[in-house]
Protein backbone atom coordinates (compact mmCIF):
# COMPACT_ATOMS: atom_id res chain seq x y z
CA UNK A 1 0.00 0.00 0.00
CA UNK A 2 1.73 3.34 -0.76
CA UNK A 3 1.18 6.85 0.14
CA UNK A 4 0.59 9.13 -3.65
CA UNK A 5 0.41 12.50 -1.50
CA UNK A 6 1.61 13.51 1.99
CA UNK A 7 -0.63 13.98 5.07
CA UNK A 8 -3.32 16.53 4.99
CA UNK A 9 -5.73 18.01 6.85
CA UNK A 10 -9.63 18.16 6.76
CA UNK A 11 -10.77 21.34 4.57
CA UNK A 12 -13.01 23.34 5.46
CA UNK A 13 -15.45 23.37 2.90
CA UNK A 14 -16.21 19.91 3.46
CA UNK A 15 -14.14 17.81 1.04
CA UNK A 16 -10.85 16.12 1.68
CA UNK A 17 -7.80 18.36 1.32
CA UNK A 18 -5.98 17.70 -2.62
CA UNK A 19 -2.72 17.47 -0.14
CA UNK A 20 -4.34 14.65 2.31
CA UNK A 21 -2.78 11.13 2.07
CA UNK A 22 -4.21 8.76 -0.76
CA UNK A 23 -3.95 5.31 -0.32
CA UNK A 24 -3.47 2.78 -3.28
CA UNK A 25 -3.96 -0.89 -1.98
CA UNK A 26 -2.22 -3.29 -4.18
CA UNK A 27 -4.33 -6.38 -2.79
CA UNK A 28 -7.73 -7.20 -1.05
CA UNK A 29 -5.57 -8.09 1.74
CA UNK A 30 -3.47 -4.41 1.98
CA UNK A 31 -7.54 -3.45 1.86
CA UNK A 32 -8.62 -5.17 4.55
CA UNK A 33 -5.75 -3.87 7.03
CA UNK A 34 -6.51 -0.36 5.42
CA UNK A 35 -9.89 -0.58 6.43
CA UNK A 36 -9.02 -1.98 9.79
CA UNK A 37 -7.12 0.69 10.41
CA UNK A 38 -9.14 3.24 9.52
CA UNK A 39 -12.03 2.08 11.78
CA UNK A 40 -9.34 2.03 14.27
CA UNK A 41 -8.61 5.88 13.78
CA UNK A 42 -12.35 7.26 12.91
CA UNK A 43 -10.74 7.93 9.92
CA UNK A 44 -13.24 8.27 6.98
CA UNK A 45 -12.26 7.50 3.68
CA UNK A 46 -12.72 9.20 -0.24
CA UNK A 47 -13.49 5.84 -2.59
CA UNK A 48 -12.69 6.42 -6.23
CA UNK A 49 -11.36 5.01 -9.05
CA UNK A 50 -10.24 7.21 -12.07
CA UNK A 51 -11.78 10.25 -9.63
CA UNK A 52 -13.77 11.00 -13.00
CA UNK A 53 -17.06 11.45 -11.03
CA UNK A 54 -15.69 12.97 -8.07
CA UNK A 55 -17.79 15.85 -8.53
CA UNK A 56 -21.27 13.81 -8.43
CA UNK A 57 -23.13 13.42 -5.26
CA UNK A 58 -22.54 15.86 -2.12
CA UNK A 59 -19.09 16.84 -0.80
CA UNK A 60 -17.53 14.62 1.50
CA UNK A 61 -15.61 15.60 4.46
CA UNK A 62 -12.88 12.94 4.83
CA UNK A 63 -9.15 12.26 6.10
CA UNK A 64 -7.76 10.32 3.01
CA UNK A 65 -8.58 8.96 -0.14
CA UNK A 66 -8.75 5.24 -0.94
CA UNK A 67 -7.62 4.52 -5.00
CA UNK A 68 -8.82 1.21 -6.43
CA UNK A 69 -7.06 2.28 -9.60
CA UNK A 70 -4.47 -0.86 -9.11
CA UNK A 71 -7.09 -3.29 -9.09
CA UNK A 72 -7.38 -3.59 -12.83
CA UNK A 73 -7.35 -5.80 -16.15
CA UNK A 74 -9.65 -8.18 -17.19
CA UNK A 75 -9.40 -11.46 -15.16
CA UNK A 76 -12.00 -13.79 -16.73
CA UNK A 77 -13.54 -13.09 -20.04
CA UNK A 78 -15.56 -15.84 -22.12
CA UNK A 79 -17.05 -14.90 -25.09
CA UNK A 80 -18.86 -17.96 -25.69
CA UNK A 81 -20.61 -17.93 -22.45
CA UNK A 82 -21.32 -14.20 -21.97
CA UNK A 83 -19.74 -13.42 -19.07
CA UNK A 84 -16.71 -11.30 -18.47
CA UNK A 85 -14.85 -10.20 -14.61
CA UNK A 86 -12.50 -7.45 -14.40
CA UNK A 87 -10.82 -5.58 -11.60
CA UNK A 88 -13.77 -2.71 -10.65
CA UNK A 89 -10.31 0.12 -11.06
CA UNK A 90 -10.54 -1.19 -15.12
CA UNK A 91 -11.01 1.62 -17.36
CA UNK A 92 -14.31 0.76 -19.43
CA UNK A 93 -12.77 1.89 -22.66
CA UNK A 94 -10.41 -0.97 -22.32
CA UNK A 95 -12.93 -3.34 -21.96
CA UNK A 96 -14.93 -1.72 -24.54
CA UNK A 97 -12.48 -1.90 -27.04
CA UNK A 98 -11.71 -5.74 -25.88
CA UNK A 99 -15.72 -6.81 -26.27
CA UNK A 100 -15.51 -4.99 -29.87
CA UNK A 101 -13.36 -7.55 -31.01
CA UNK A 102 -15.36 -10.61 -30.27
CA UNK A 103 -18.12 -8.20 -31.44
CA UNK A 104 -19.68 -7.88 -28.12
CA UNK A 105 -20.98 -4.88 -25.46
CA UNK A 106 -22.40 -3.89 -22.66
CA UNK A 107 -26.12 -4.26 -23.51
CA UNK A 108 -26.76 -1.10 -20.88
CA UNK A 109 -24.97 1.18 -22.78
CA UNK A 110 -22.94 2.80 -20.48
CA UNK A 111 -22.77 6.47 -20.70
CA UNK A 112 -19.23 8.73 -19.99
CA UNK A 113 -20.08 11.07 -18.02
CA UNK A 114 -16.37 12.15 -17.04
CA UNK A 115 -16.63 15.56 -19.71
CA UNK A 116 -20.18 16.66 -18.12
CA UNK A 117 -18.59 16.96 -14.88
CA UNK A 118 -15.36 18.38 -16.20
CA UNK A 119 -12.80 15.56 -16.04
CA UNK A 120 -11.60 14.04 -19.89
CA UNK A 121 -13.50 11.56 -21.83
CA UNK A 122 -12.63 8.11 -21.96
CA UNK A 123 -11.69 8.37 -17.86
CA UNK A 124 -14.55 6.14 -16.00
CA UNK A 125 -14.09 2.64 -14.58
CA UNK A 126 -16.45 -0.74 -14.43
CA UNK A 127 -16.68 0.20 -10.24
CA UNK A 128 -17.60 3.65 -11.13
CA UNK A 129 -19.94 2.34 -13.51
CA UNK A 130 -21.62 -0.05 -11.72
CA UNK A 131 -21.51 2.20 -8.11
CA UNK A 132 -23.31 4.77 -9.95
CA UNK A 133 -25.53 2.35 -11.89
CA UNK A 134 -25.17 4.20 -14.76
CA UNK A 135 -27.27 3.97 -18.43
CA UNK A 136 -27.69 5.10 -21.51
CA UNK A 137 -30.69 5.30 -24.48
CA UNK A 138 -30.97 1.14 -24.80
CA UNK A 139 -32.07 0.99 -20.79
CA UNK A 140 -35.78 1.18 -22.69
CA UNK A 141 -35.09 -2.42 -23.70
CA UNK A 142 -31.99 -3.56 -22.11
CA UNK A 143 -32.05 -2.08 -18.45
CA UNK A 144 -29.81 -0.66 -16.31
CA UNK A 145 -26.05 -1.42 -14.92
CA UNK A 146 -27.79 -3.44 -12.17
CA UNK A 147 -29.69 -6.17 -14.71
CA UNK A 148 -25.73 -7.33 -16.38
CA UNK A 149 -24.46 -6.85 -12.78
CA UNK A 150 -23.75 -10.53 -11.84
CA UNK A 151 -21.13 -10.82 -8.61
CA UNK A 152 -18.34 -9.20 -6.85
CA UNK A 153 -15.71 -9.22 -4.20
CA UNK A 154 -14.87 -5.96 -2.01
CA UNK A 155 -14.31 -5.17 1.46
CA UNK A 156 -17.00 -3.48 3.89
CA UNK A 157 -16.70 -0.65 6.00
CA UNK A 158 -16.71 -3.71 8.54
CA UNK A 159 -13.10 -4.41 7.07
CA UNK A 160 -14.80 -8.24 6.02
CA UNK A 161 -13.80 -9.01 2.89
CA UNK A 162 -16.36 -11.35 0.59
CA UNK A 163 -18.11 -12.44 -2.55
CA UNK A 164 -21.31 -12.13 -4.07
CA UNK A 165 -23.38 -13.20 -6.50
CA UNK A 166 -20.95 -15.63 -9.49
CA UNK A 167 -20.98 -15.69 -13.01
CA UNK A 168 -24.66 -16.75 -13.42
CA UNK A 169 -28.01 -14.33 -13.90
CA UNK A 170 -29.88 -16.64 -11.59
CA UNK A 171 -27.72 -17.31 -8.42
CA UNK A 172 -30.22 -18.27 -5.62
CA UNK A 173 -27.59 -19.09 -2.69
CA UNK A 174 -28.56 -15.54 -0.24
CA UNK A 175 -29.13 -12.25 -0.58
CA UNK A 176 -28.89 -10.32 -4.03
CA UNK A 177 -26.16 -7.79 -3.13
CA UNK A 178 -25.71 -6.50 -6.22
CA UNK A 179 -28.74 -4.71 -6.77
CA UNK A 180 -27.22 -2.98 -3.35
CA UNK A 181 -24.14 -2.25 -4.28
CA UNK A 182 -25.47 -0.78 -8.07
CA UNK A 183 -26.60 2.67 -7.35
CA UNK A 184 -24.51 2.83 -4.07
CA UNK A 185 -21.92 5.34 -4.97
CA UNK A 186 -19.38 3.41 -2.93
CA UNK A 187 -21.37 4.11 -0.07
CA UNK A 188 -21.36 0.42 1.27
CA UNK A 189 -18.31 -1.41 0.12
CA UNK A 190 -14.98 -0.86 -1.86
CA UNK A 191 -15.46 -3.34 -4.83
CA UNK A 192 -12.39 -4.84 -6.32
CA UNK A 193 -13.40 -7.05 -8.45
CA UNK A 194 -16.93 -6.94 -10.88
CA UNK A 195 -18.67 -9.87 -13.04
CA UNK A 196 -21.14 -8.75 -15.73
CA UNK A 197 -22.93 -10.12 -18.59
CA UNK A 198 -22.55 -9.14 -21.79
CA UNK A 199 -24.47 -9.42 -24.90
CA UNK A 200 -23.49 -9.80 -28.99
CA UNK A 201 -23.11 -6.14 -30.39
CA UNK A 202 -25.67 -5.23 -32.87
CA UNK A 203 -24.48 -5.47 -36.74
CA UNK A 204 -26.41 -2.46 -37.77
CA UNK A 205 -27.99 0.34 -36.66
CA UNK A 206 -30.93 2.82 -38.24
CA UNK A 207 -33.17 6.02 -36.57
CA UNK A 208 -35.86 6.93 -37.82
CA UNK A 209 -36.56 10.69 -37.35
CA UNK A 210 -39.92 13.07 -37.09
CA UNK A 211 -38.58 16.65 -37.31
CA UNK A 212 -41.17 19.52 -36.00
CA UNK A 213 -42.91 17.92 -33.64
CA UNK A 214 -43.40 19.72 -29.85
CA UNK A 215 -42.89 17.68 -26.82
CA UNK A 216 -46.35 16.69 -26.35
CA UNK A 217 -46.50 14.77 -29.59
CA UNK A 218 -43.14 13.82 -29.63
CA UNK A 219 -43.84 11.08 -26.58
CA UNK A 220 -46.90 10.24 -28.24
CA UNK A 221 -44.69 8.99 -31.29
CA UNK A 222 -42.06 7.75 -29.23
CA UNK A 223 -44.42 5.63 -27.21
CA UNK A 224 -46.28 4.11 -30.41
CA UNK A 225 -42.79 3.38 -31.52
CA UNK A 226 -41.35 1.77 -28.32
CA UNK A 227 -45.25 -0.03 -27.55
CA UNK A 228 -45.33 -1.54 -31.74
CA UNK A 229 -43.37 -5.09 -31.94
CA UNK A 230 -40.45 -4.00 -33.81
CA UNK A 231 -37.83 -3.72 -30.97
CA UNK A 232 -37.32 0.16 -30.76
CA UNK A 233 -33.91 0.33 -28.39
CA UNK A 234 -33.94 4.12 -28.47
CA UNK A 235 -36.48 6.67 -28.14
CA UNK A 236 -35.52 10.61 -27.93
CA UNK A 237 -36.64 13.77 -28.43
CA UNK A 238 -34.34 16.99 -29.22
CA UNK A 239 -36.30 20.19 -28.84
CA UNK A 240 -35.63 23.14 -30.78
CA UNK A 241 -33.18 24.87 -29.16
CA UNK A 242 -31.01 21.66 -28.55
CA UNK A 243 -30.86 19.86 -32.42
CA UNK A 244 -29.38 22.28 -33.85
CA UNK A 245 -25.97 22.01 -31.65
CA UNK A 246 -25.71 18.44 -33.04
CA UNK A 247 -22.64 17.46 -34.67
CA UNK A 248 -24.92 14.93 -36.64
CA UNK A 249 -25.13 17.46 -39.79
CA UNK A 250 -28.21 15.59 -40.14
CA UNK A 251 -29.56 16.83 -36.96
CA UNK A 252 -28.17 20.05 -36.29
CA UNK A 253 -29.62 21.29 -40.39
CA UNK A 254 -33.15 20.30 -39.66
CA UNK A 255 -33.36 23.77 -37.98
CA UNK A 256 -36.02 22.65 -35.70
CA UNK A 257 -37.01 19.63 -32.96
CA UNK A 258 -35.90 16.18 -34.05
CA UNK A 259 -37.66 13.29 -32.78
CA UNK A 260 -35.74 10.08 -32.94
CA UNK A 261 -36.19 6.20 -33.22
CA UNK A 262 -33.52 3.44 -32.92
CA UNK A 263 -33.43 0.11 -34.25
CA UNK A 264 -30.37 -2.57 -33.74
CA UNK A 265 -29.88 -6.12 -35.44
CA UNK A 266 -29.09 -7.84 -37.91
CA UNK A 267 -28.95 -5.46 -41.36
CA UNK A 268 -32.23 -6.76 -43.19
CA UNK A 269 -33.95 -6.54 -39.97
CA UNK A 270 -33.07 -3.09 -38.96
CA UNK A 271 -34.27 -2.42 -42.33
CA UNK A 272 -37.38 -3.96 -42.28
CA UNK A 273 -38.12 -2.56 -38.63
CA UNK A 274 -37.16 0.82 -39.52
CA UNK A 275 -39.47 0.77 -42.33
CA UNK A 276 -42.42 -0.38 -40.00
CA UNK A 277 -42.29 2.19 -37.34
CA UNK A 278 -42.09 4.48 -39.93
CA UNK A 279 -45.45 3.45 -40.78
CA UNK A 280 -46.23 3.45 -37.02
CA UNK A 281 -45.54 7.11 -36.83
CA UNK A 282 -46.27 8.44 -40.11
CA UNK A 283 -49.63 10.08 -38.89
CA UNK A 284 -46.76 12.41 -36.88
CA UNK A 285 -45.17 13.79 -39.81
CA UNK A 286 -43.18 12.73 -42.74
CA UNK A 287 -39.92 10.14 -41.73
CA UNK A 288 -36.68 10.27 -42.41
CA UNK A 289 -33.85 7.48 -41.72
CA UNK A 290 -30.16 8.02 -39.51
CA UNK A 291 -28.25 4.88 -41.22
CA UNK A 292 -25.40 3.33 -39.10
CA UNK A 293 -22.41 5.98 -38.33
CA UNK A 294 -24.45 9.33 -37.86
CA UNK A 295 -27.09 7.17 -36.09
CA UNK A 296 -24.07 6.01 -33.73
CA UNK A 297 -22.64 9.38 -33.40
CA UNK A 298 -26.17 11.07 -32.44
CA UNK A 299 -27.22 8.27 -30.21
CA UNK A 300 -23.36 8.73 -28.23
CA UNK A 301 -24.57 12.59 -27.81
CA UNK A 302 -27.84 11.56 -26.36
CA UNK A 303 -26.31 9.30 -24.54
CA UNK A 304 -23.32 10.98 -22.80
CA UNK A 305 -25.28 14.21 -22.78
CA UNK A 306 -23.05 16.15 -24.31
CA UNK A 307 -25.41 19.06 -25.50
CA UNK A 308 -24.64 20.23 -21.81
CA UNK A 309 -21.10 19.77 -21.66
CA UNK A 310 -18.92 23.08 -20.91
CA UNK A 311 -21.99 25.27 -20.02
CA UNK A 312 -20.71 27.17 -17.00
CA UNK A 313 -22.77 28.49 -14.63
CA UNK A 314 -25.11 25.76 -15.32
CA UNK A 315 -26.42 23.19 -13.18
CA UNK A 316 -27.93 20.08 -14.42
CA UNK A 317 -30.22 17.43 -13.33
CA UNK A 318 -31.22 13.80 -14.35
CA UNK A 319 -35.03 13.78 -14.22
CA UNK A 320 -37.18 10.40 -14.21
CA UNK A 321 -40.71 10.93 -14.30
CA UNK A 322 -43.73 8.28 -15.71
CA UNK A 323 -42.95 8.56 -19.64
CA UNK A 324 -46.53 10.13 -20.90
CA UNK A 325 -45.91 13.15 -17.83
CA UNK A 326 -42.58 14.27 -19.63
CA UNK A 327 -43.96 16.67 -21.60
CA UNK A 328 -45.90 18.41 -18.91
CA UNK A 329 -43.14 18.26 -16.25
CA UNK A 330 -40.67 19.64 -18.98
CA UNK A 331 -43.01 22.27 -19.07
CA UNK A 332 -43.32 23.43 -15.74
CA UNK A 333 -39.55 23.02 -15.78
CA UNK A 334 -39.05 25.45 -18.16
CA UNK A 335 -41.33 28.30 -16.32
CA UNK A 336 -38.86 27.76 -13.83
CA UNK A 337 -36.34 29.90 -15.79
CA UNK A 338 -36.18 31.63 -19.45
CA UNK A 339 -32.15 30.16 -19.43
CA UNK A 340 -33.80 26.33 -19.05
CA UNK A 341 -32.57 23.61 -21.80
CA UNK A 342 -34.22 19.72 -21.55
CA UNK A 343 -34.17 17.23 -23.57
CA UNK A 344 -36.04 13.59 -23.44
CA UNK A 345 -34.71 10.13 -23.69
CA UNK A 346 -35.88 6.45 -22.63
CA UNK A 347 -39.14 7.48 -24.57
CA UNK A 348 -39.83 10.50 -21.88
CA UNK A 349 -39.25 8.85 -19.09
CA UNK A 350 -35.71 10.79 -18.66
CA UNK A 351 -35.37 14.61 -18.78
CA UNK A 352 -31.80 16.23 -18.82
CA UNK A 353 -32.22 19.20 -17.83
CA UNK A 354 -29.69 22.69 -17.76
CA UNK A 355 -30.42 25.43 -15.41
CA UNK A 356 -28.85 28.24 -14.01
CA UNK A 357 -27.29 27.08 -10.88
CA UNK A 358 -30.07 28.56 -8.23
CA UNK A 359 -31.21 28.74 -4.60
CA UNK A 360 -33.03 26.97 -2.17
CA UNK A 361 -36.38 28.27 -4.33
CA UNK A 362 -35.35 27.22 -7.39
CA UNK A 363 -34.26 23.32 -6.04
CA UNK A 364 -38.09 22.91 -4.66
CA UNK A 365 -39.41 24.12 -7.93
CA UNK A 366 -37.66 21.21 -9.58
CA UNK A 367 -38.60 18.85 -6.98
CA UNK A 368 -41.98 20.55 -6.94
CA UNK A 369 -42.43 19.31 -10.66
CA UNK A 370 -40.99 16.50 -10.64
CA UNK A 371 -42.79 15.14 -6.60
CA UNK A 372 -46.12 14.94 -7.80
CA UNK A 373 -45.52 12.51 -10.11
CA UNK A 374 -43.85 9.61 -8.17
CA UNK A 375 -40.78 10.51 -10.43
CA UNK A 376 -37.04 11.85 -8.91
CA UNK A 377 -34.21 14.18 -9.37
CA UNK A 378 -30.46 14.13 -9.10
CA UNK A 379 -28.01 17.15 -9.52
CA UNK A 380 -25.64 15.31 -11.66
CA UNK A 381 -23.74 18.49 -12.54
CA UNK A 382 -23.40 21.57 -10.20
CA UNK A 383 -20.64 24.14 -8.27
CA UNK A 384 -19.23 22.26 -4.55
CA UNK A 385 -21.07 25.03 -2.90
CA UNK A 386 -24.53 23.88 -4.56
CA UNK A 387 -24.45 20.63 -4.03
CA UNK A 388 -23.18 21.42 -0.33
CA UNK A 389 -26.23 23.20 0.38
CA UNK A 390 -28.74 21.67 -1.36
CA UNK A 391 -30.07 17.96 -1.58
CA UNK A 392 -28.37 16.20 -4.71
CA UNK A 393 -30.74 13.17 -4.14
CA UNK A 394 -33.95 12.85 -4.18
CA UNK A 395 -34.78 12.95 -0.46
CA UNK A 396 -36.22 9.79 1.10
CA UNK A 397 -39.37 9.26 3.18
CA UNK A 398 -39.04 8.25 6.63
CA UNK A 399 -39.11 5.00 6.48
CA UNK A 400 -36.53 4.75 2.98
CA UNK A 401 -34.47 7.36 5.47
CA UNK A 402 -34.48 4.56 8.14
CA UNK A 403 -34.06 1.27 5.67
CA UNK A 404 -31.03 3.27 3.93
CA UNK A 405 -29.26 4.24 7.90
CA UNK A 406 -29.78 0.51 8.52
CA UNK A 407 -28.32 -0.60 5.30
CA UNK A 408 -25.25 1.47 6.01
CA UNK A 409 -24.99 0.63 9.70
CA UNK A 410 -24.64 -3.35 8.18
CA UNK A 411 -22.53 -2.43 5.95
CA UNK A 412 -20.45 0.48 7.37
CA UNK A 413 -21.20 1.20 11.00
CA UNK A 414 -18.68 3.56 11.29
CA UNK A 415 -19.04 5.72 8.41
CA UNK A 416 -15.80 5.14 6.85
CA UNK A 417 -16.50 5.01 2.45
CA UNK A 418 -17.39 8.07 1.06
CA UNK A 419 -19.22 9.11 4.15
CA UNK A 420 -22.40 11.89 2.96
CA UNK A 421 -22.42 11.62 -0.20
CA UNK A 422 -25.55 10.42 -0.77
CA UNK A 423 -27.05 11.60 2.40
CA UNK A 424 -26.24 13.30 5.21
CA UNK A 425 -25.20 11.01 7.58
CA UNK A 426 -24.87 7.98 5.63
Amino acid sequence: MTDSTPDGAVSGTGARNPEATTYRPETQEQLVDLMTWAASADAPLELSGSGSKRALGRPMQTQAGLSLTAFSGIELYEPEELVLKAGAGTPMAELVAELAKHHQAFAFEPPDLAPLLGAPAGQGTLGGTVACNLAGPRRVKAGAARDHFLGYAGVSGRGEAYKSGGRVVKNVTGYDLCKLMAGSYGTLTAMTEITMKVLPASEATRTVLLTGLDTGEAVQALTAGLTSSFEVSGAAHLPAGIAPYSRVSDIAAAHTSVTALRLEGPPKSVEHRARKVAEVVQGFGATSDLLDEASQALWAEIRDVRPFVGLDGMAVWRISVPPAQGPDVAARLSLLDSRAQYYLDWGGGLIWLAVPEGTDAFVEGVRGAVGATGGHATLIKASEQVRAAVPVFQPQDAGLAALTKNLKNGFDPKRLLNPGRMYAGV
